[in-house]
């Protein structure tokens, strides 16, 4: 090797070092190898693609400024990237059948020069869709005691996205509560506030097929590229990166470098991440290092707000006490409050009837008993619990202790206290006349169990299925 390229790149390096922390210095700037300086184009050598791209997202500035004052204000970057021809094919995890396991990604072939990162073009200068709901917006969004904490967060996060105490920002409740609305809401926020800002808002379930297309098509490194070049990222429905390592090992190298380059994340999910099942732990642990927040079923007062904003946007005219009537029996979540506003207003178009509280009262009694949850009894499943078992239901409520009638009788306490209203009490006296101790042991035995065993896991969601089905 030259040394007037080892000098220029010692220099460089003791540059970088002054800039950055010992431990990002070690992983991204140790392992680098000079190779060439040409025409004021010093040329290196890294180990990896990902090394590269890692690089390029995160420490182009640094870079630059570090070789204009060797090279001069022309100064050039360029990338050779090892190819390790004895990686092990398997190294890229997918969920499903391994014999249908996707080749890895392969890396660019040795002496391929990526060019200058410098002059990469910059996805600000092109125009992307970012699939946000225009109607989503913060004045659209009703506040209420069940959201209010979610919503302030939202107002400090659209103010000054990524240079807030709340990244990543995670909205988690059940179907239906809002958790969309103010994660787009955020996002229009930032795209009218800040317009250079590039936004993108993507489900969970369109992020993992745009992951498995760009394994098939061998474009995983464009992929990455792609999402760590945004500003704002918002993911809908994170809960659906279950089991899918191969996604999550992925999402994971793109939060990371959004993390460290100070971009915003916004995460919404039906669960509290500490309940989450099927994320690995370490992305978990990245999901619990910003804010957290629930949005919960509205009041009545928020509920008849909801309805009043509703109407009035959607130039909607109906009275105020079909208003009142519809916020005090739709209880369920928002979504379901706003349609059987919509289901009353076009009953009365189609029909050509004056909507009245009578007609309401009606109508809206068929919706809601339609969508009222089906309920199930504890012989209801002890029957189907037995029925996966093989064993007789007489048996479940004796006092043998045998394993298999054990686990049987273990998982019909479990699923009564899941799947009815009744206390512990009443289901131990319901399963052989137990105390109220021993369903509750039951209950945390069976949860730990799907927690960490998969078999058991699949068990459960038999036993479940089975409970649920019109068959019993």
């Amino acid at each position: 090797m030259d040394n007037s390229v080892r000098q220029i790149w010692d220099n460089c390096l003791q540059f970088i070092k002054n800039n950055i922390n010992a431990t990002s210095y070690r992983i991204w700037f140790a392992p680098i190898v000079p190779l060439k300086v040409e025409d004021c184009t010093l040329t290196v050598q890294v180990p990896s693609a990902y090394v590269y791209e890692y690089l390029e997202s995160n420490y182009v500035e640094l870079l630059r400024r570090a070789l204009q004052q060797e090279l001069g204000a022309n100064a050039k970057l360029r990338y050779n990237i090892i190819v390790d021809k004895c990686a092990d094919k398997g190294s890229l995890s997918v969920s499903g059948n391994r014999n249908n396991a996707l080749p890895p990604n392969p890396a660019p072939q040795p002496g391929h020069e990526i060019p200058n990162p410098f002059s990469t073009p910059d996805i600000k200068k092109v125009s992307l869709d970012s699939r946000l709901n225009p109607n989503y917006t913060m004045e659209n969004f009703v506040e209420g005691e069940c959201n209010k904490l979610g919503r302030r967060a939202a107002e400090s996060i659209a103010s000054k996205p990524g240079h807030n105490p709340f990244n990543p920002f995670m909205i988690f409740g059940n179907s239906g509560m809002g958790k969309t609305h103010l994660a787009q809401a955020i996002g229009n926020s930032i795209k009218e506030k800040f317009p250079d800002k590039v936004v993108l808002y993507v489900e969970a379930n369109r992020f993992q097929t745009q992951y498995t297309d760009a394994c098939r098509n061998n474009t995983r490194n464009d992929f990455v590229h792609f999402y760590q070049m945004l500003d704002v990222l918002i993911i809908d429905d994170v809960q659906e990166f279950a089991g899918k390592v191969g996604t999550q090992d992925t999402f994971f190298a793109i939060f990371n470098s959004f993390y460290m380059s100070g971009k915003q994340i916004i995460l919404t999910c039906d669960t509290k991440p500490v309940e989450l099942k099927g994320l690995n732990e370490r992305l978990l642990t990245r999901f619990r290092c910003g804010l957290t927040v629930e949005v919960t079923m509205p009041d009545y007062a928020t509920r008849l707000n909801i309805l009043k904003r509703k109407a009035y946007n959607d130039g909607m005219v109906i009275s105020e006490d079909i208003l009142q009537y519809i916020a005090e029996t739709v209880v369920s979540n928002v979504r379901d409050l706003e349609g059987a506003l919509i289901s009353l207003l076009a009953h009365s178009t189609f029909s050509r009837t004056e909507l009245t509280l009578d007609i309401a009262k009606n109508l809206l009694g068929k919706i809601t008993k339609d969508s009222e949850p089906e309920k199930y009894t504890v012989e209801h499943i002890i029957k189907a619990v037995c029925g996966h078992f093989g064993i007789k239901e007489q048996v479940l409520s004796s006092k043998s202790r045998a394993k298999e009638i054990a686990t049987a009788r273990q998982f019909a306490m479990y699923f009564a206290k899941q799947l009815t209203d009744l206390p512990y009490k009443q289901i131990g006296i319901a399963i052989g006349n137990r105390d109220h101790s021993t369903v509750l042991y039951a209950c945390k035995t069976v949860a730990k169990q799907i927690e960490t065993d998969d078999k058991f896991r699949d068990m459960a969601f038999e036993i479940e299925n089975k409970i649920k089905s019109p068959q019993g």
